[in-house]
């Protein structure tokens, strides 16, 4: 089969890279913010947290934003939610809706997220050189679109 594929039964596949800069990425956020404070937080949090909007999101979105069932993102979000990161307003768009706003710890957490994402971002570019790492995130992110459009036909 490696073969078939053009790599050697040694080199890594699409889905074991992208899950290895996953979880590498997510031990070294999750670390960080526990060490600014935010000791409650758990990397199944991230399925919010990572698409929380200062000006709110509908749970659906971030469904859809996450590709994790509407279920599971409410689950998390009432977790959140008691551990005061977030809270639940009425859409003003649309009053049968609501919309999941960050608290102010859940504002903290998101400067210090972002904080965190802005370092790593430097880092990675200063080791790859900055052409070379805008033009891997581009191509990273037209490989996950396209892998995204195709898993949702």
């Amino acid at each position: 089969m490696a073969a078939r594929t053009g790599r050697t039964a040694s080199e890594p596949d699409l889905g074991v890279l992208a899950g290895r800069l996953l979880s590498a990425v997510r031990q070294d956020l999750f670390t960080t913010l526990a060490e600014k404070g935010f000791t409650d937080l758990r990397p199944r949090h991230g399925t919010v947290l990572a698409h929380l909007s200062k000006n709110g999101v509908r749970a659906t979105d971030l469904s859809r934003l996450s590709g994790v069932h509407k279920q599971v993102i409410g689950t998390v979000v009432d977790e959140l939610e008691r551990l005061g990161y977030v809270e639940r307003r009425p859409d003003p768009a649309d009053r049968r809706a609501k919309l999941i706003l960050p608290t102010g710890r859940g504002l903290a957490q998101m400067r210090a997220a972002a904080a965190f994402m802005a370092a790593a971002e430097r880092r990675h570019a200063r080791r790859l050189g900055p052409e070379t790492y805008a033009r891997f995130k581009l191509l990273l992110d037209d490989v996950a679109e396209h892998q995204r459009r195709r898993a949702s036909r």
